[in-house]
């Protein structure tokens, strides 16, 4: 890669960085794979930037008091507010009033006590509480700091970012990511019509006699589904007489609004020949024809490509600037990098390239610090602050995980936080768990005690287990009660439903949970056989025809400890009190 800079995108000269490449599985600069979740603790819900040294030391040693470093939780990651305000010579340094020590003397107290130690920064210039220390042009230096400091977990995020209109960002920068509107297309003399064009996609959409939206959804909030093709092109199909070298020009407006951007990418089949600015136009409806762009073409029918997908590709680059600095400053780290981008450009598409685990969605709270109060609809807010407006995207996310690629990561966990009984409390725990996301506590550990209710949830080891099973296999969903089509792919935002989610373990037995997703009581009975869960995650058991042909079945109540046999195949709860979930390990006898 090139050496990322504060003027324009880089140029991408390796196409295992752009679109194309999403979907063919390769990591780039030799990521490391097989990573389980990561589970620890993280300063932001808390503390906010008001987190400490001391803090954080006290926090480290209450792992450790209350056992939870056996149970799995290892990392302890300062979040925002732990740098000065600028950087110093170039380099990160401690804010001196909070953090008094050096890192590395924190790093070695951590590591001390048999934890893992975990920082924060952000691919744009500024932090999101706004010091001027982002990693933007400083990666390398960065990445050196953080191998002197002994760091083991990175949690990278995505505000004051100079390429897109993230959050803190001029808004002006949509015109990095969106092409123009484009109204036609000529070659060898001939026009096409763009609204008479293939159209791929979900995000581009005819306006008029035009075509706009040509980019990439922003998939910060809750509103589109993250299963599809996020991303849309204009494609033509145009047929010259011989092969030859031909000059495309287009009809195009730009813009600098979401929707409407000025970088255009014009690709013939695979190969990109053009990937920068376009002159700009007066405003959005005022077209012209733009300068001739020379592409080769094949006697026959070609598909000229007209896209942007530079949203995807740029935060791409932008995180992997960082990956390479690591890999330079020590080739043998193994630094968890999490992309925190907050699914803005729809990460679960190429994420596993460069990442251990990236953000499905904005915060789960913003009122960040005494224990971060996401005060009312903790639970099913219709924003991104809620348990359920995380879930609910995570929970159709499984094909995107796994451990050749990472995790799908709806936020720390809000346990123990005002806003969430204790059920919600549990009913959450499970489906982080289920789902195979990052298991970070949020809460002030000063107020757990061990054996409390917290305490209980947050300690629950047949539940972790389910987190961290070797297989590594989210769980599918094999049932929704209000699903019309395929319950593992239909992205469904009403809560009033129950769930079923099947995941299959490493010794050969399946988790299944029953969620209730609403805040009201469901009694209607649901049930789901063993031979419908087979049909839906057969293929990713590991002893598949053993478990089928069993003559009997062993139930394990993960929360209560009850322990059952199954009279025949079909597994049934009545009811389900608000909030609440029933999870079985279900083992062949």
């Amino acid at each position: 890669m090139q050496d990322s800079n504060r003027l324009k995108p880089i140029i991408i000269d390796d196409n295992n960085y752009r679109y194309d490449s999403f979907k063919n599985g390769k990591v780039v600069l030799g990521k490391k794979k097989n990573h389980l979740p990561a589970m620890g603790w993280n300063s932001w819900n808390a503390f906010g930037s008001g987190n400490t040294e001391a803090l954080t030391k006290t926090m480290a040693d209450l792992i450790v008091e209350l056992g939870l470093d056996k149970l799995g939780y290892k990392y302890v990651v300062l979040d925002d507010g732990c740098y000065k305000q600028e950087r110093v010579n170039d380099l990160l340094s401690n804010e001196e009033v909070k953090f008094p020590s050096d890192f590395r003397s924190l790093a070695d107290y951590i590591h001390a006590k048999g934890l893992k130690f975990g920082m924060y920064n952000d691919i744009g210039t500024n932090l999101c509480a706004g010091a001027a220390v982002g990693t933007c042009g400083f990666e390398k230096d960065d990445a050196n700091s953080y191998t002197k400091w002994d760091v083991d977990f990175l949690k990278v995020d995505n505000c004051y970012y100079l390429w897109d209109n993230a959050t803190f960002s001029d808004a002006n920068n949509a015109k990095y990511v969106f092409a123009p509107n484009l109204k036609s297309l000529k070659v060898d003399g001939k026009v096409y019509s763009a609204k008479d064009a293939v159209i791929t996609g979900s995000r581009a959409e005819i306006k008029d006699d035009y075509v706009t939206f040509i980019g990439t959804y922003d998939g910060t909030g809750p509103g589109p589904s993250p299963v599809g093709e996020r991303s849309s092109e204009v494609v033509f199909d145009v047929e010259v007489l011989k092969d030859g070298q031909y000059e495309v020009s287009l009809e195009y407006a730009t813009g600098s609004v979401e929707g409407v951007g000025q970088w255009l990418q014009l690709a013939v089949d695979s190969e990109i020949f053009y990937d920068d600015f376009v002159e700009a136009t007066q405003s959005e409806e005022s077209f012209i024809w733009g300068k001739p762009i020379q592409v080769t073409l094949k006697a026959g029918v070609n598909k000229i490509r007209v896209m942007n997908h530079r949203r995807q590709e740029n935060t791409l680059c932008s995180y992997a600037a960082l990956l390479e600095g690591l890999n330079i400053a020590n080739p043998d780290h193994d630094v968890i990098l999490s992309i925190c981008e907050w699914g803005k450009t729809n990460p679960q598409n190429w994420g596993y390239k460069v990442g251990d685990s990236w953000r499905i969605l904005n915060d789960i709270t913003f009122r960040v610090g005494a224990d971060g109060d996401p005060g009312y609809g903790a639970w099913q807010a219709d924003y991104t602050t809620s348990v359920m407006a995380q879930y609910n995207k995570a929970v159709i996310m499984d094909e995107f995980a796994g451990l050749d690629k990472g995790w799908n990561d709806p936020d720390m966990l809000m346990i123990g936080m005002t806003g969430l009984d204790m059920t919600m409390n549990k009913s959450h725990m499970t489906m982080w768990a289920m789902m195979n996301s990052p298991l970070m506590l949020g809460i002030d550990l000063r107020r757990v005690k061990k054996g409390d209710e917290i305490y209980n949830i947050i300690s629950n080891e047949k539940v972790i287990a389910l987190n961290q099973d070797a297989l590594g296999v989210q769980a599918k969903r094999v049932y929704s009660s209000l699903c019309q089509g395929k319950a593992d792919e239909e992205y469904i935002t009403n809560n009033d439903r129950v769930d079923i989610l099947a995941k299959p373990l490493s010794d050969g037995s399946l988790a299944l949970s029953f969620i209730n997703c609403s805040e009201e009581l469901k009694d209607a009975g649901y049930s789901i056989t063993l031979d419908e869960i087979v049909e839906k995650i057969g293929n990713k058991m590991t002893d598949v025809d053993k478990f089928k042909n069993a003559a009997a079945y062993k139930l394990t109540d993960v929360w209560t400890g009850e322990v059952m046999e199954l009279s025949g195949k079909t597994i049934e709860v009545s009811k389900l009190s608000a909030c609440d979930n029933v999870t079985y390990i279900v083992s062949a006898m």
